[in-house]
């Protein structure tokens, strides 16, 4: 035998730990992976795209996994300033006094979002934007969306206000009657001030729209661009328009 050959004892001992090693490094090597960002074509949500990020997605037999494009809203020809492109929903979703709108919870199996970016009626398409919509659609298991609805109206209810860049935010919301299963509309408003910061007497207002069809909830935040106002009249026929597409879509 030569004298760097293993006995059979010795290879007995150390061939359960070098497959205990490599296990270990298996394991360790899928921890530190980024969340890719959902892919334009698809529009299929991942597990990290869930509203909360301590929150994972649960499979559901009944609930959808994945959300196709045509489930989301598309702008009439003459409100859009620019093609609908895909985003991330940790970047759609608005905040107030916190992660009011995140809060899907675990019952949650699929979650995208798109922003539209719209113009006033009848003006050119080289004219600066009027502001942008982000739309985030989720889907839910068992009672999940009314859990959600539930929730985030108590949330907003608790936030009257939120400090904005050193702007008090004054916050107001309301049920939408005859909009899909149940809807709340948001308004967020503050001092309206010029271009160079300086108050103007006014004051600016942006609204979030957010519907329930059956198990699947949309949120719809509107931002007037550049910090101004946003289009109430727009938005109101985008919610309802998405309410539509999300009926479609569930056949």
């Amino acid at each position: 035998m030569s004298r760097y050959a293993l006995s059979p004892t010795t290879r007995a001992l150390i061939l359960p730990l070098l497959g205990t090693v490599a296990l270990s490094t298996a394991c360790t090597a899928g921890e530190g992976g980024s969340d890719p960002t959902p892919s334009a074509a698809s529009t299929t949500s991942t597990p990290t795209a869930a509203p909360s990020p301590t929150d994972q997605p649960s499979a559901s037999a009944g609930a959808p996994t994945t959300i196709p494009t045509s489930a989301f809203v598309e702008l009439p020809s003459e409100l859009r300033k620019s093609p609908r492109r895909p985003t991330r929903v940790a970047e759609a979703l608005p905040t107030l006094c916190g992660n009011e709108f995140g809060t899907g919870g675990r019952q949650v199996t699929a979650s995208a979002a798109m922003t539209l970016t719209y113009k006033k009626a009848g003006e050119p398409d080289s004219n600066t934007p009027q502001g942008m919509i982000h739309q985030t659609i989720f889907t839910f298991e068992g009672d999940g969306a009314s859990d959600y609805l539930r929730r985030l109206r108590a949330a907003v209810q608790a936030c009257p206000s939120y400090d904005q860049g050193g702007t008090k935010v004054t916050v107001g919301s309301k049920a939408v009657p005859g909009v899909g299963d149940e809807a709340l509309l948001v308004t967020r408003t503050w001092p309206a001030t010029s271009l160079n910061g300086e108050r103007t007497g006014g004051e600016g207002a942006a609204q979030i729209a957010v519907a329930r069809v059956d198990g699947v909830v949309t949120v719809l935040d509107d931002q007037g661009w550049e910090g101004s106002s946003g289009n109430p009249a727009t938005l109101d026929r985008t919610l309802r328009d998405g309410v539509r597409a999300i009926d479609a879509w569930q056949g």
